[in-house]
């Protein structure tokens, strides 16, 4: 039984290899707008996805300016508010 089990193992192996080519050449036809269509689609989507990530990246770009300009604006302030005090201050020891 082992033999016959080998043989038709070696037979259905010999059998899809000569298969598997005329299936190819018949389903290319088919297969081929398929692939292009699918490859199409795939570099779209990369396409798109890439233009999403320059937008994306921009955006945090813009709120990272924004938000070192305020830092800027608020440190600033709080260099005035420090100075008119210690002037106010000044003025106080000056007076006393």
């Amino acid at each position: 039984m082992r033999n016959e089990d080998l043989l038709k193992g070696a037979a259905l192996g010999v059998g899809v290899a000569l298969l598997v080519p005329v299936a190819l050449i018949a389903l290319a036809p088919v297969v081929k707008p398929l692939a292009r269509s699918a490859l199409k689609t795939g570099m779209l989507a990369y396409e798109k996805g890439r233009e999403s990530l320059e937008e994306l990246g921009e955006t945090f770009e813009d709120v990272m300016a924004e938000v070192e300009e305020e830092l800027t604006e608020s440190r600033a302030g709080e260099a005035v508010a420090d100075a008119a005090e210690e002037v106010a201050e000044a003025a106080d020891n000056a007076g006393k």
